[in-house]
């Protein structure tokens, strides 16, 4: 859709609700799971297996984005992707998102609708058939983007964290620690002091392209999901704070122990471990089963002392947690 002018660009605080709402809806599909849409108290969505699969997730201005760093478009992409791919790990496919934002009053209208754009063309390129259906609009002096996604297991029972077996394998689909990197590259590149500032991207080196593309417009596996599912897959999750801290959790949830071969971690294994926001999907399979797109990155063992062991050695690595790490890289 077109861009606004300058001059054609209000404030949102100088409009009203049902302007900046109609703005949005404007860049909204429906998807084939919709039976009714935007306009009414609720949405209807059909279910075809009985079961819905459901999942939230809230993006704030600070610890979550900084609109240094973060146009609509990337916002409204990654608010999207981060919501499809808890989907995707349970073995379901995403469906519909239900969006509520609170927003400055002198955000632009043009940044809003770069964000309704981004929803809904992270639909289209990571699941197919899914579609924003509704939400909410307030006022707020902290941008906050709250995403809640549904989905369907078509029939399937879930994957869950507490499936994993000792003799199967553990492997991933997607990418492990480019998120990170592009994270460290901002805060190491793109800021004035405390204050972040735009990225120029004739700082950018070879390969930082696409660290940064990871952390701001992160495109997960979300179809492995369903095909992991189908396939056989005895446990699964969405990594989003760091391989280490998200194996821990699917290992006490199984009570099994998870040992991961440093060798299979890539270039950084270091920041494969502890680096967050991947989205990355960790999943737990017999041993005569791997569908493509999943790599083995491990193996299942009882239950010892650990939960996590690489090359045979504890981990001590911890991953992301908002609470610990946010005034770290705070600004």
């Amino acid at each position: 859709m077109p861009s606004r002018s300058a001059d054609d660009d209000p404030r949102l605080g100088d409009v009203s609700e049902g302007t900046i709402l109609r703005a949005i809806l404007a860049r909204t599909a429906p998807s084939s799971h919709t039976i009714l849409g935007p306009g009414d108290d609720a949405a209807v969505i059909r279910t075809p297996s009985g079961s819905v699969v459901a999942t939230t997730d809230t993006l704030v201005h600070g610890p979550d984005f900084r609109l240094a760093w973060s146009g609509g478009y990337d916002l409204g992409w990654k608010s999207a992707a981060v919501n499809l791919a808890d989907i995707a790990a349970m073995g379901a496919r995403p469906t519909a998102l239900l969006v509520a934002l609170a927003v400055p009053r002198d955000l632009r209208l043009s940044f809003v609708e770069r964000l309704a754009d981004g929803l809904r063309e992270a639909c289209e390129a990571l699941a197919p058939g899914c579609a924003v259906v509704g939400g909410d609009l307030t006022v707020s002096d902290v941008l906050t983007v709250a995403v809640t996604a549904l989905g369907d297991l078509e029939g399937r029972d879930a994957v869950t964290r507490a499936g994993a077996r000792p003799g199967d394998v553990v492997a991933v689909a997607g990418e492990l620690g480019h998120a990170a990197h592009g994270l460290a590259v901002l805060f190491g590149r793109f800021r004035d002091g405390d204050t972040p500032v735009a990225v120029d991207p004739a700082r950018l080196e070879t390969g930082e392209r696409a660290a940064l593309a990871a952390q701001l417009r992160p495109a997960p596996p979300i179809g492995l999901g369903v095909m992991a599912s189908v396939a056989g897959a005895t446990s699964m999750m969405d990594i989003s704070d760091g391989l280490a801290l998200d194996a821990g959790r699917l290992a006490t949830a199984s009570d099994v122990t998870l040992e991961l071969s440093r060798a299979s971690l890539g270039d950084n294994p270091e920041r494969a471990l502890a680096g967050g926001e991947d989205h990355a999907l960790l999943a737990t399979f017999p041993p005569d089963v791997l569908p493509s797109g999943f790599r083995v990155i491990g193996t299942v063992r009882a239950r010892g002392k650990d939960g996590v062991l690489v090359d045979g050695a504890a981990v001590s690595i911890d991953g992301w947690d908002p609470y610990r790490d946010w005034d770290s890289t705070a600004g």
